[in-house]
């Protein structure tokens, strides 16, 4: 009858043990499940202008991504080379476009024209020249993407003229005024090879200083918001709203 009872205490203690070893196994699968994953973390990292992907696709993606950020160097090297010389002459030299392609052309058909007669005196083969045309589907492409994002900017405009969005109308204001106010600095030339210089410098920094931009820009944006909190609420919100307010009010 002793051994009995005592069989009995050794197999509840047993469970009880058992139980508190589940018990302490589900309570550290539940942490493990309230931890956030590295993904997640990873998720709430700042990006700048609160992207989510990578500059490559940002860009576009393709061919004009992989030179802005010199996957191919020789290609993008070639291509800032020809934008410079191109700068070089329209801006340093003063050449102008129509004098540039009328020296070209009579370069180009002057070489053409000595080299065919010269092949029948030096018994040589004359030059082929190649019969050139503009393909159709490249160009409607191109007009029909042109188109679209023209369309896209007008809808936009609408939409900031109908005064729906103060803060969007504020933005587009200031911008287009720094854009002014560059411009009067510089003819559209040369602010179009600064903008073709910055792209091909700005996003390949950025690309590899990445993690340290970013944390420094949210600590800029975090001040603009907080300054335009402020701005918002000392100006913003005395200025009477429109009827457009009203209705949506009512």
């Amino acid at each position: 009858m002793a051994e009995h009872e005592e069989k009995k205490h050794e197999e509840s203690l047993m469970d009880r043990i058992a139980e508190k070893i589940q018990a302490h196994d589900s309570s550290s699968s539940d942490s493990d499940n309230d931890k956030p994953s590295e993904s997640t973390i990873k998720a709430k990292v700042f990006r700048l202008f609160g992207r989510e992907k990578p500059v490559h696709h940002v860009l576009g993606g393709g061919k004009p991504a992989d030179i802005f950020l010199w996957r191919n160097k020789k290609i993008s090297a070639g291509a800032l080379g020809v934008a410079t010389v191109i700068w070089i002459l329209f801006e340093m030299l003063e050449y102008h476009l129509l004098t540039l392609v009328c020296h070209l052309l009579i370069l180009a058909l002057a070489l053409l024209f000595l080299w065919s007669n010269a092949a029948t005196f030096v018994n040589k083969s004359p030059p082929r020249i190649p019969e050139v045309q503009i393909p159709k589907d490249p160009v409607m492409e191109f007009a029909q993407a042109l188109r679209f994002e023209i369309n896209r900017a007008f809808a936009v405009l609408r939409d900031i003229a109908s005064g729906r969005d103060l803060k969007k109308f504020l933005s587009v204001i200031a911008g287009l005024w720094i854009l002014s106010i560059v411009g009067s600095w510089c003819n559209f030339l040369t602010l179009f090879y600064i903008v073709f210089v910055l792209l091909h410098t700005v996003p390949v920094l950025y690309e590899k200083y990445e993690d340290k931009v970013d944390p420094f820009a949210e600590k800029a944006m975090h001040e603009i918001k907080k300054q335009y909190a402020v701005f918002d609420a000392k100006v913003l919100r005395k200025i009477p709203r429109g009827p457009l307010k009203e209705k949506k009010k009512d």
